[in-house]
């Protein structure tokens, strides 16, 4: 078994530690956030750290990387305020692993892919068309991480749309069905398939 201590791992070559780090906590969640600049210029991007934080009220966060270089996400959220998240499915992997690009703030890159946006309601954000789950956010607050400078975003889910055939009747998503991506590290993605569900185990009696 390798073993990396932590004078091991800060002496690393920069792209192997953070393939390295990036995949030792496990599959994370695949995202697209939509927002739109008050400009009115669509942006579109993959995230690997959304999470749920509670549901009620209903909360997912992300984290931002340091805002030292320009953060077309961020910048638009904390702007407009409204964002969407949008989890990515098998057919459309390379489009969404494309918008990690970095492009200027004035170009969508919605333009730069085969991705569609698409609207709903009143939202002022972009869904993308092609996800089979489309979550419209609010912004809530932000967390600054002094260990490494990035944000924790913080939003409460105002439309959930979910494709029917997904929706069990106990609210439980079938993520398997419409083939949701995960992500390995920084460009790993695989398909999960559901194994089983286990019911809530109570705490079994003591004898203490």
């Amino acid at each position: 078994m390798a073993v990396f201590n932590s004078k091991d791992i800060n002496n690393l070559e920069h792209l192997y530690k953070i393939n390295l780090i990036n995949s030792c906590s496990g599959f994370k969640s695949a995202n697209l956030i939509a927002t739109t600049s008050k400009e009115g210029v669509e942006n579109v991007a993959v995230f690997s750290s959304v999470t749920h934080v509670g549901s009620n009220p209903p909360l997912l966060g992300f984290f931002c990387r340091p805002t030292t270089v320009t953060r077309n996400t961020y910048t638009n959220i904390k702007d407009t305020g409204i964002y969407t998240m949008n989890p990515i499915h098998e057919s459309i992997l390379e489009d969404a692993h494309h918008t990690s690009a970095k492009y200027p703030s004035e170009i969508s890159e919605f333009d730069r892919t085969g991705l569609i946006s698409e609207y709903k309601r009143d939202c002022i954000a972009p869904f993308v068309k092609e996800a089979p789950i489309q979550i419209e956010m609010k912004f809530i607050e932000e967390y600054f991480i002094k260990a490494n400078e990035t944000i924790l975003v913080i939003g409460e889910i105002q439309n959930l749309y979910i494709q029917d055939h997904l929706l069990a009747k106990d609210g439980f998503i079938d993520l398997e069905k419409a083939n949701i991506a995960a992500i390995n590290g920084l460009d790993g993605y695989t398909i999960p398939k559901l194994k089983t569900r286990l019911n809530y185990r109570e705490t079994k009696n003591l004898n203490w």
